[in-house]
């Protein structure tokens, strides 16, 4: 068995753990892979032990990944989520490579991506990167500013809005994890009113799981904790 088929199977555990503790089943969470900087054999490795959903955060390396995949036999059930940061000049890749994209905190950024999105792919899944803790160094749409961004994009034909993103301050209290959480679950289930698609929340990595997951995340992002630490040299 290797070792990330183990890790897997471990963090799918500790997700199991979690929604049990506040009745919630472990379908209504996904284990999103987060496999930035890591080798197409660590994916295979993944693959094999089932997984099949993938976070990628830079462009290049991501869209490398998808089209490596996408010319393999059986691997067609994987779905591939762009995380990272947005530049203007890279949506138009995103736009043709992607399944979801979870960081969407500007309109030009929403337009370009709508405009970009072939024709002959479904609809690209959107979910809106919102800065719950209000940090000036850190991306995301303001909530305040969040419905007026969702009703924008809600009109763009080739762009599904399907929940929210966040990247909360780090925090080592449960309490304060939570807090942050259900500001973000509190605004979801706003917007849910008006648009009924939305149904993610894109919330939680391996240090505030079990918070996020108690405040309703339906995607955990988790990296380390499946393939180990990250080389960034």
């Amino acid at each position: 068995m290797s070792s990330i088929k183990q890790n897997i199977e471990q963090v799918i555990s500790q997700i199991t753990s979690a929604t049990e503790k506040c009745g919630r089943t472990t379908d209504s969470v996904q284990l999103l892979a987060v496999s930035k900087t890591k080798p197409i054999a660590a994916i295979d490795d993944a693959i094999a032990a089932g997984q099949r959903a993938f976070g990628e955060n830079y462009v290049q390396e991501g869209v490398e990944k998808v089209q490596h995949f996408a010319n393999r036999a059986q691997t067609e059930e994987i779905v591939w989520h762009f995380i990272g940061p947005i530049q203007s000049n890279k949506t138009r890749p995103i736009a043709e490579h992607f399944d979801w994209v979870h960081s969407v905190d500007r309109i030009k950024t929403a337009r370009r991506l709508n405009e970009q999105r072939p024709s002959s792919m479904a609809p690209l899944n959107i979910l809106l990167q919102v800065n719950t803790s209000g940090e000036e160094s850190k991306s995301g749409v303001n909530i305040n500013d969040l419905a007026a961004l969702a009703d924008e994009i809600a009109t763009m034909p080739n762009l599904v809005l399907r929940g929210l993103m966040s990247i909360p301050q780090k925090a080592d209290s449960y309490d304060c994890q939570y807090a942050a959480f259900k500001l973000l679950a509190d605004a979801q289930q706003q917007l849910h009113i008006k648009y009924p698609q939305i149904d993610t929340l894109s919330m939680g990595m391996s240090g505030d799981m079990d918070a996020a997951i108690a405040a309703g995340s339906t995607i955990v992002r988790i990296g380390t904790a499946i393939f180990g630490a990250r080389d960034y040299t």
